[in-house]
């Protein structure tokens, strides 16, 4: 968890938000184009937390290990 409070991790998060929103708002004629590039901008910010959850874990090998 403490990785997550990172402020390395947070300037991660919101440098992939602004590049997701700023793919799908440009790139889109939709009428509800704001709306979809808000979306996948937080999709990418939640999938991008729980990589980080995931692998937050130490990976020590056990011991004895052969």
């Amino acid at each position: 968890m403490k990785k997550i409070l990172n402020p390395k991790y947070l300037l991660i998060a919101v440098a992939v938000f602004v590049i997701l929103f700023l793919m799908n708002y440009i790139g889109n004629d939709n009428p509800d184009k704001v709306e979809r590039a808000v979306l996948t901008g937080l999709g990418g910010v939640a999938g991008l937390t729980i990589w980080m959850l995931f692998f937050d874990k130490d990976n020590d090998p056990p011991q004895n290990f052969d």
